[in-house]
């Protein structure tokens, strides 16, 4: 049995622990087990910290026998996505030029985790700069999708994604600033959370400089998880405070309960870019099972997500031409010299006057998304348009990046905003999974969350349908 306890939830695995049901060593040896087991398949762990994950797992044990108090995740494996700082530990987000950059302190995520009795087994890829949707660099290499290695497993976290759907590790770190963690978790059969700006603490001591204006508006970290309750445990815990960070806003993670029956807003408009008609399929089941369980689901005209979306790509690469060009791009592989070119043609970008005006602009959005929210506290879109994304998709030339992005505009455009999103898994799209979006009230996570657990409530946990192809 305890072989086998690399499936269990994180919630079930904290409780087992907790309880004496089972030793953290126990619980650790089984997903670092796993990990050695399925991860030179994937590539999604890059560096195996599992024999440190040990030593710290009998720690763990000695501090439960003699009756210290224990964190809400005492014993329980994660992983650290590779563009956050692990003290002592490289991150070189996906870049070579940074194989050496050792971080001389833990970022607020880590060591949020980690008091909380987090042990951390591996890191995880991501694309270079964690700039892209796809999981490849040439520092590790790709990252492949347990369903089918033809499928991406998503970016920027797609090494969190992919080993999390694997069944290595109980909560994936990620973060997103235009869909790095939605992406995964929606080709991966997950479930995760973009929380609301400020909610959960961010900073990376290894830095060299700090983030500019829209980089830090848009930009969250946050767990991927197999279940939608273990998504709100990692959310409960990475979201406290630390003083480094002078966004973070002490909000309450639940919120007052609201009159019945909640409003949803429900849309599958494509701003005339199409959309597949099992996408336009998923939402309406999403919808099904929202209105069963309670909620009162109508189709509505939301404020203009194309329009959000390019206000994302024109604000976001003014920063990064102003600001990162000259840093990072002698940095950057062919492959990603193409993407970010490709990311160019695709924005109008800003004089200092148009980018004022633009940070204007986002204000008024956001005012006429507040408006939607106070009628309909929840929104329901498609995650993606399109069908699951394929590996390399944003390698075939200019079109085909900017289809990525019309694809995923509920995605990215919600980022400018920063307003929370959870994703949840809704079925298969042919062979992979596939998954809506929630998006909800600002510091009303809690509200995405329900409406979530509702959805997986009636569809499962896809996760086990993979293990059990895998078994089959």
């Amino acid at each position: 049995m305890s072989s086998e306890l690399w499936r269990l939830s994180a919630v079930d695995t904290a409780a087992a622990i907790r309880d004496r049901q089972h030793s953290c060593e126990e619980v650790v040896a089984s997903h670092v087990e796993r990990m050695r087991a399925v991860n030179p398949g994937l590539n999604a762990v890059t560096v195996d910290l599992g024999d440190e994950a040990l030593q710290a797992a009998r720690a763990a044990d000695a501090a439960l026998a003699a009756g210290d108090a224990i964190g809400a995740l005492h014993g329980v494996p994660v992983t650290i996505k590779e563009n956050i700082d692990v003290k002592g530990q490289p991150t070189p987000n996906g870049l070579p030029a940074l194989a050496n950059l050792v971080a001389p302190d833990d970022s607020p995520v880590v060591r949020n985790l980690q008091d909380a009795g987090a042990i951390i087994i591996g890191r995880t890829n991501t694309p270079e700069y964690s700039f892209r949707a796809f999981t490849d660099n040439p520092l590790r290499g790709l990252t492949l999708n347990p369903w089918d290695e033809a499928v991406s497993c998503g970016g920027s976290s797609g090494g969190a994604g992919a080993s999390m759907a694997a069944g290595i590790g109980s909560i994936a770190h990620g973060n997103d600033i235009g869909g790095s963690l939605r992406f995964p978790a929606h080709q991966c059969g997950l479930a995760t959370i973009r929380p609301t700006l400020g909610r959960v603490p961010s900073y990376n001591p290894s830095a060299s400089e700090e983030r500019p204006p829209l980089m830090t508006l848009m930009s969250v970290q946050g767990p991927i998880t197999r279940t939608v309750a273990d998504a709100r445990l990692g959310l409960e815990v990475m979201s406290r405070s630390d003083p480094r960070d002078p966004w973070w806003v002490p909000a309450p993670l639940q919120g007052p309960a609201l009159d019945a029956p909640i409003k949803v807003a429900m849309t599958t408009q494509d701003y005339g870019h199409g959309i597949d008609p099992e996408v336009r399929t998923s939402v309406q089941r999403a919808a099904d099972i929202l209105s069963n369980a309670g909620y009162l689901v109508e189709e509505v005209e939301l404020p203009n997500v194309a329009e959000t979306l390019d206000l994302w790509f024109n604000l976001l690469f003014t920063e990064f031409k102003e600001l990162a060009e000259e840093a990072v791009r002698p940095l950057f592989s062919p492959t990603m010299n193409g993407v970010i070119d490709a990311y160019y043609a695709r924005s109008e970008l800003q004089d200092l006057g148009g980018y004022m005006r633009g940070l204007a602009q986002r204000n008024g959005l956001l005012r006429q998304w507040n408006l939607l929210h106070a009628e309909y506290p929840l929104v329901l879109t498609p995650t993606l348009l399109s069908p699951p994304l394929r590996v390399g998709d944003d390698e075939r030339g200019h079109a085909a990046v900017h289809a990525v992005f019309q694809a995923s505009m509920y995605v990215s455009a919600i980022n400018l905003l920063g307003l929370p999103a959870a994703i949840a898994p809704i079925g298969m799209h042919g062979a992979s999974p596939t998954s809506v979006q929630l998006i909800g009230r600002r510091y009303r996570e809690d509200l995405c969350f329900d409406a979530a657990q509702a959805i997986e409530n009636q569809v499962g946990v896809l996760a086990e349908q993979l293990w059990a192809r895998e078994q089959s």
